[in-house]
């Protein structure tokens, strides 16, 4: 199948997760950088899960799935190991919810890719389902490849196109942005020396004291 690749804004909105084990524990972590509202209905969870809703990161509803669980929800996985469990909460999801089913079985909206995330540097890898060994091997590289620091890096770039497209227009922001991903700024970055980051900027914008 040929997904469609997306970044989604989950802010406030509600997620549920059917299901309280290893796969619905994964879930729920890859929503925790995000502002959703996330639910997870099961009669148990792992040690794990417990520990997030405790800390108020998860909403847990301990019971078993009833249609009415997924009342306003803009995306819900059905993760258990229960085959009749996940097919009643494809029967009861509507049209316009998004659904992903962890036994690929029946109806599957979307599938989640391999994340990882360097503050609003965020990179992902899929197989579409077709090698999970692979995926994990790559997500490993890329997150051996582009360290913490890149976090950092990225928050500096935001910034400093802000403060450019003020003062620059056309090819003159063009060469300006561009010379900010000289792999020197990186070093910088790398080594926690802002400042000379900010004193390049600074200079770019005619700034310099």
């Amino acid at each position: 199948m040929n997904y469609f690749p997306l970044l989604m804004n989950l802010d406030y909105k509600k997620v549920v997760i059917v299901g309280g084990g290893h796969v619905a524990r994964q879930k729920a972590e890859a929503l925790l950088p995000t502002k959703a509202q996330v639910t997870v209905i099961s009669p148990v969870v792992t040690e794990k899960l417990e520990q997030y809703i405790h800390e108020g990161l998860v909403t847990w509803k301990e019971k078993s799935f009833e249609p009415a669980d997924l009342d306003d929800a803009a995306l819900i996985f059905a993760v258990t190991n229960d085959e009749e469990v996940n097919n009643a909460v494809e029967e009861a999801a509507q049209h316009w919810q998004l659904l992903s089913r962890a036994d690929a079985k029946g109806r599957i909206d979307f599938i989640n890719p391999a994340v990882v995330r360097r503050g609003e540097f965020v990179l992902t890898v899929s197989t579409s389902g077709a090698s999970p060994g692979l995926t994990r091997k790559v997500k490993s590289e890329l997150a051996e490849e582009y360290g913490e620091h890149y976090a950092q890096y990225v928050s500096f770039l935001k910034e400093a196109r802000q403060r450019i497209l003020v003062k620059f227009t056309g090819d003159e922001k063009k060469q300006l942005l561009a010379e900010l991903l000289d792999p020197q700024v990186l070093e910088w970055v790398e080594q926690g020396d802002m400042q000379k980051c900010e004193a390049l900027l600074l200079k770019r914008l005619g700034e310099e004291q």
